[in-house]
């Protein structure tokens, strides 16, 4: 609470000669408030705040106009989208579960990638790629899910197909940056080797099925909320 203290001052008027108080100062007295305790429990709100934006625009096309221009940024941003982050991840992880040639999908991901990124970064413009983004986390989602047993051409065609409005979307936020994209390519093929490490690993795991289950269930389910605009 604040209070005031008010200082009164008597001075005689020089033509009626009465004497009146009027108000010289009025300053006011906080208590308790001390700059260190308001910065204590500011800074914490603030950063918070500063945070809100830079998660909520991490996924695809909401950089708000700030391109990768680095080998480090590139390294780094697909780690920063969960779009494609998990789709990148289930790649690996239903080849580790559904095929013996485990490695056409993720290079057949990673190399399509690569070239959808150089059609984003020549400036061509894809409709609805954020949409086919996120319609790709449902197909991945389900094929996981139902731990689909794909031959390994068709398996590649699929994810090859995504892999390519990845790339543009990726491309278009890595303008003429080629360091940013070799970042970006190793990036992709390391998110692919922690999808087969989880995949493998759930192969001899007695809930396989129920993980499998869950996994595909979530990123269906990120895929949806993509779609309605959540992220």
């Amino acid at each position: 609470m604040t209070n005031f203290s008010v200082d009164l001052a008597q001075y005689t008027h020089p033509q009626m000669g009465a004497t009146t108080r009027s108000v010289v100062t009025a300053t006011p007295l906080i208590h308790n408030v001390s700059p260190i305790n308001m910065k204590k429990s500011i800074n914490p709100l603030l950063i918070l705040l500063g945070l809100l934006p830079s998660a909520a625009f991490a996924h695809v096309g909401h950089d708000a106009g700030i391109h990768h221009l680095g080998f480090i940024q590139g390294l780094v941003h697909p780690f920063s989208g969960v779009d494609h982050l998990c789709a990148m991840l289930l790649v690996g992880i239903w080849s580790a579960m559904n095929t013996r040639r485990w490695w056409i999908a993720p290079l057949s991901f990673a190399s399509v990638l690569l070239l959808g990124a150089l059609v984003g970064m020549s400036g061509l413009v894809v409709p609805a790629t954020e949409y086919l983004v996120a319609s790709s986390l449902l197909v991945v989602g389900v094929m996981v899910a139902l731990q689909m047993k794909l031959q390994p051409l068709h398996g590649a065609l699929i994810v090859a197909a995504m892999a390519f409005f990845h790339g543009v979307a990726h491309g278009s936020e890595l303008t003429h940056a080629f360091s940013a994209l070799s970042g970006m390519v190793i990036a992709t093929a390391l998110i692919h080797v922690g999808g087969l490490a989880i995949g493998y690993g759930l192969l001899n795991a007695r809930w396989k099925q129920p993980a499998a289950r869950v996994i595909g269930l979530l990123s269906s389910l990120i895929g949806v909320a993509l779609l309605g605009g959540v992220f």
